[in-house]
């Protein structure tokens, strides 16, 4: 076999679950909303307005815990004053998540249509009375940041609310773009974490690849899409995205929700689950050995698998403290370069509360890898052939020599495991991390490409 790879009966690893969930103390977030107008005054911003809605609650969630479950809210960070989160009619129960001093003004505009409205100040009142007016250049935080690369002018757009925009305009504010502050690959607020939220990451990374392990042990033909979905039972956290198992043809649709379809022997599958803080995804075939594969793939494993699992052994192998993304970067298109892998996105990115804030990982990227820094092994073959793709996605933690012995002398169970997961990536799979590497998953390194021999997986040769 190829690349210095093989497969060989290596069994599925299974390093436990944790129990109770970690979480990021009050003081963080009161620490936070101090890290963010310090950001926005470095930036030359006056006033600081986050918004935030179902899909794009990052940001928000990181500074306040708050993130809008209906409906949108703005959170308002003007220096000298105390911040206020606006939010929608059924959003002022659950804003009791929010630090003390955040003052909590329910906005009935933010609210679902047609329930009432009739509680409210107008917008413009609201926002003048946090402080917000005058010549002022008031930074808008939505979810993403443009730049020349997107095309002409994009660094004026705003992703926010027109109407939000129009009323600072009337108040005589100028707004512009702040969403770089949170996640501008290099200097991003919410890239570099601390211990408490790296064990929040690794409780939901252990509890996805938990999810993901029960799906490839119980996945059969005859089952339906719905039914091997079902098998992941999830516990309860929030997703980061919408979790899927796909089959046959519909594997090509790549985000797609689950289906009825039929699983049969010899399909292409694809499945994903990430929790908040972590992604778990697997690319595969629905098969017992090669003669179940697909006619014209029979040497799948030696083409596809073989070179694309020695690659994802050097990121791992490289990937560090004072590595460059691009570094990971040209190491990924030396091996994985030629056409028919069809490797497009960034072979790695950032993960946070939100799947991909952003990636360091680019052509010529200088951005160095730092101690806290959360990273997701992202690396997906798109052959559009017979072959199907392979994929084998997990997220790391980068930590140095402080920030492990303060991870292991407060959450020892979550460092055991850890612990337990580098010495299986190298004793059985021939991964040799380095110390400030810690992976997240339970399943990290692990790639079985026939799903109906989950212990059969890729190794070092």
């Amino acid at each position: 076999m190829p690349d210095g790879a093989e497969l060989a009966d290596v069994g599925m690893p299974d390093f436990g679950l944790p129990a109770a969930e970690p979480s990021v103390p009050t003081a963080t977030y009161t620490a936070r909303l101090a890290a963010a107008e310090r950001a926005a005054a470095a930036a030359g911003l006056d006033v600081l307005l986050v918004y935030a809605d179902r899909e794009h609650f990052a940001n928000l969630s990181w500074l306040t815990r708050y993130d809008p479950r209906f409906e949108e809210a703005l959170l308002v960070l003007v220096p000298g004053r105390a911040p206020v989160l606006l939010v929608g009619n059924e959003g002022v129960a659950y804003a009791a998540v929010v630090p003390p001093g955040i003052e909590v003004i329910r906005y009935q505009s933010f609210s679902l249509v047609t329930q009432p409205r009739s509680d409210s100040k107008p917008l413009a009142g609201l926002l003048s009375a946090a402080g917000v007016g005058g010549a002022q250049r008031v930074g808008i935080a939505g979810w993403k940041y443009f730049g020349p690369e997107d095309e002409a002018g994009a660094e004026s757009w705003i992703e926010a609310p027109a109407y939000l925009v129009a009323q600072v305009r009337a108040l005589g504010g100028e707004p512009v773009n702040a969403s770089a502050l949170f996640v501008r690959p290099g200097s991003g607020l919410r890239l570099v974490n601390d211990t408490d939220q790296i064990a929040c990451f690794e409780f939901a990374a252990t509890h996805g690849s938990a999810a993901m392990r029960r799906m490839l042990r119980a996945v059969r033909p005859g089952m339906t899409e719905f039914d091997a979905f079902a098998e992941f039972r999830p516990i309860g956290l929030p997703f980061s995205y919408h979790p899927l198992v796909l089959s046959g043809e519909r594997t090509a649709l790549g985000l797609a929700s689950s289906s009825g379809r039929t699983l049969h022997r010899g399909d292409p599958m694809s499945a994903a689950l990430g929790y908040w803080g972590s992604n778990i995804a697997r690319g595969g075939f629905l098969a017992a050995a090669a003669a179940d594969l697909p006619a014209g793939a029979g040497d799948y494993v030696d083409r596809l698998v073989a070179p694309y699992f020695a690659c994802a052994c050097a990121w791992y192998e490289t990937v560090g403290i004072g590595v460059t993304g691009g570094e990971l970067f040209d190491l990924v298109h030396r091996r994985l370069g030629d056409p028919f892998f069809g490797v497009q996105l960034n072979p790695g990115h950032f993960i946070g509360l939100d799947e991909w804030p952003s990636s360091p990982v680019f052509p010529g990227s200088g951005v160095v890898l730092r101690s806290g820094m959360t990273l997701q092994l992202d690396i997906i073959p798109a052959t559009g052939t017979a072959y199907h793709t392979t994929n084998i996605e997990d997220g790391v933690a980068l930590a140095d020599e402080q920030a492990r012995a303060d991870l292991a002398a407060r959450y020892p169970d979550a460092w055991d495991r850890i612990g337990r997961r580098r010495e299986f990536m190298a004793g059985a799979l021939g991964i040799q991390l380095r110390p400030e590497v810690l992976p997240l998953s339970n399943l990290a390194g692990y790639l079985p490409p026939y799903w109906l021999a989950p212990d059969l997986a890729m190794r070092r040769s």
